[in-house]
């Protein structure tokens, strides 16, 4: 079975990095052969990350990368939700366009999926190490 992981791109006036995450997205091998589609949602960015972004997409063919333009900038939760929006992957990442993620790790998270132990894995900049299960969880609700 072949799966599909949808890379959700929100960009914001990215223009000096677009591209550099996107060569770091492209040199990835993920685990057992699972393909990736790329969404980039720019926000309205106002200098010249569209025009870096159709480059890097003319230039790489090869690609399955998909470029949606807000009329209007509507923050970065809007950009994710509209990129949810237009994923057809079997899973979804959230990669910012600034280098702050590694894609690197997205192995470390597609593979307690992969290995049937898992059916949805958060990432964390703050807790480092091997992916660990989650014993407790408390959601509170507002009405």
């Amino acid at each position: 079975m072949s799966i599909k992981l949808s890379i959700l791109i929100p960009a914001y006036n990215e223009e000096r990095t677009i591209h550099l995450i996107l060569d770091k997205v492209r040199e990835v091998n993920l685990l057992e052969g699972a393909s990736k589609e790329i969404i980039i949602v720019n926000d309205c960015s106002s200098d010249g990350t569209v025009v870096k972004i159709e480059e890097y997409i003319a230039n790489n063919p090869e690609l399955f990368i998909q470029l949606y333009s807000q009329e209007k900038n509507m923050g970065k939760g809007a950009a994710i939700h509209k990129a949810m929006e237009l994923a057809t992957g079997d899973y979804l990442i959230v990669q910012d366009a600034d280098l702050e993620y590694d894609p690197e790790e997205y192995n470390l998270l597609l593979k307690p999926i992969l290995r049937g132990v898992a059916d949805v894995v958060y990432g964390s900049r703050f807790i480092g190490g091997d992916p660990h299960r989650i014993l407790f969880f408390l959601a509170l609700f507002r009405q």
